[in-house]
């Protein structure tokens, strides 16, 4: 495949929508909301502003730079910069492959709550139904208990249109599904917003949001999870970044659509959680309790918190069950779709075989693995391989990319070429971001993530199981990308092409 007929996006606003796509998924959704409230309120949102600046921002010009620049997939960019960084390249690609079979569980999950929302079958107990009657949980994660047949259609069906999506390609596929999903997406949470905010009680909700406890600005863990939501909600270090940034035209201004993506990913979680906690505040009053007895993050507030709020709502319960459900399936959507093309277009650039035969290899690969997760321990998976590639393999990608972007390959490159095709410049304030802050801001926070490791194992598993699926599946992923850095690349692949349309 020449490198003159790499595919490309339709048009600037295409790139920002997928960009925005990836970026926006459910932690935007299920997880900001909590952490704005449970860290200061008002007042985290120093730390978080002063974090996008100061990590999430520099890396996503250092990954827009980098696959712009040297016109490739993630490992294809960092091998062209320089054939010893390509490891470096493929961990964060495998990583995506890792991440998306056990993100078509949760899709699924949401998947059939849409049609349980239809005559809110969890009934009085949300809780009791989700763990139970719905996931079918085993004892433990070696007990895999029997096959959860409406979880593996939801997953089989996330899988089809992950296929049939990255099948079609940039510009007819992922471009296409972004254009139609992302405004749809917002158009239902600025609905549910609107509702959120009218309902009785929203404005208890609203006010424990926004009262700022400015004794939580002096805590150093406040400040690191501030980064931690920065750098994850942008879609930082997995491979997506570079490998969408490759598909822009030569001349793209860069910087502009850094700051874009960032703002524009940052707004919605704003958005949402103003919805959230208008509707927190709503059960909190109409159950006569405190909001932090319903406040919480992650599964609980969507597939327990959330179905019991739309019980309580009455008929419109109903609609608002759909919408929210709706919500985040597109959200999902959007981010699995992403992460399917980072590793696919990785394994593409390397071996130069066509993309339908290789997207199709992708998603028969991870729908086989998927497949386990829809067992009763398909929770238990989830739980252990999500926190330690939260912890663990995403910080650290993100690290050494800011120091060999930083002190190798030279953040004076990277910025040099984002600045030569945008309209706008940005200045050496960002080469001192990427070389010293945000390398200083990642080794606290791993070396935090392996202090609590230490002090107490996660999640209060068998070491065994901690050490199979946290630190067995991160040796696998750092061990397979050095064996695939290790094989030869495709004819002149490596070549950086002279003319690019």
């Amino acid at each position: 495949m020449p490198e003159q007929k790499r595919e490309q996006w339709g048009s600037k606003m295409g790139f920002i929508f997928a960009a925005v796509g990836s970026a926006v998924g459910l932690g935007n959704i299920w997880r900001y909301p909590y952490l704005l409230y449970s860290n200061g309120g008002g007042a985290f949102l120093i730390p978080y502003f002063f974090a996008i600046f100061t990590a999430g921002i520099p890396l996503l010009l250092l990954e827009y730079g980098m696959g712009h620049k040297f016109r490739g997939s993630t490992p294809l960019s960092f091998a062209r910069a320089g054939k010893k960084w390509e490891w470096l390249g493929w961990w964060p690609s495998i990583t995506s492959f890792i991440i998306m079979t056990y993100y078509t569980m949760i899709l699924s999950w949401a998947i059939n709550y849409i049609f349980l929302s239809f005559n809110q079958a969890w009934g009085s107990d949300a809780n009791a139904f989700f763990f139970g009657d719905f996931l079918k949980l085993s004892d433990g994660p070696f007990e895999l208990g029997g096959m959860n047949w409406p979880v593996f259609f939801g997953i089989t069906a996330i899988w089809f249109i992950n296929w049939f999506v990255c099948y079609k390609g940039i510009k007819g596929g992922i471009e296409k599904l972004n254009k139609i999903l992302l405004p749809t997406l917002i158009g239902i949470i600025v609905i549910i917003v609107i509702r959120g905010i009218t309902l009785p009680g929203a404005a208890l909700g609203l006010n424990t949001l926004f009262t700022p406890d400015w004794s939580k600005v002096m805590d150093p863990m406040v400040w690191i999870r501030a980064y931690g939501q920065v750098f994850f909600s942008l879609s930082l270090a997995m491979g997506i970044m570079v490998t969408y940034s490759s598909y822009l035209p030569k001349k793209s201004d860069i910087n502009n659509s850094t700051f874009m993506t960032a703002f524009a990913n940052c707004g919605f979680e704003f958005l949402t959680a103003i919805g959230v906690f208008g509707i927190l505040g709503f059960m909190a009053t109409s159950q006569g309790i405190p909001l932090e007895e319903v406040a919480t993050e992650s599964i609980g507030l969507a597939f327990v918190v959330f179905p019991q709020v739309f019980s309580a709502m009455g008929p419109l319960g109903t609609v608002f069950g759909i919408l929210f459900f709706i919500c985040l399936v597109f959200a999902g959507l959007t981010s699995c779709v992403s992460l399917t093309e980072a590793f696919s277009a990785a394994v593409i650039d390397k071996t130069g075989v066509s993309r339908k035969k290789i997207v199709t290899f992708a998603v028969l690969g991870g729908y086989s693995i998927s497949v386990f997760y829809a067992t009763g321990a398909g929770l238990y998976f989830l739980d252990i391989i999500d926190a330690f590639i939260n912890s663990y393999s995403i910080v650290v990608v993100g690290l050494l990319q800011s120091i060999v972007v930083g002190w190798f390959i030279g953040a004076h490159v990277i910025r040099e070429h984002t600045n030569a095709v945008s309209i706008f410049s940005v200045g050496k304030w960002w080469e001192i971001m990427v070389k010293f802050v945000t390398p200083t801001v990642l080794i606290f926070m791993l070396g935090q993530s392996i202090i609590n490791e230490i002090i107490e194992p996660y999640g209060g598993y068998s070491m065994k199981a901690l050490l199979i699926f946290g630190w067995g599946i991160i040796a696998l992923i750092i061990i397979t990308s050095i064996i695939l850095s290790k094989r030869p690349w495709r004819n002149k692949a490596l070549e950086l092409p002279k003319e690019v349309e």
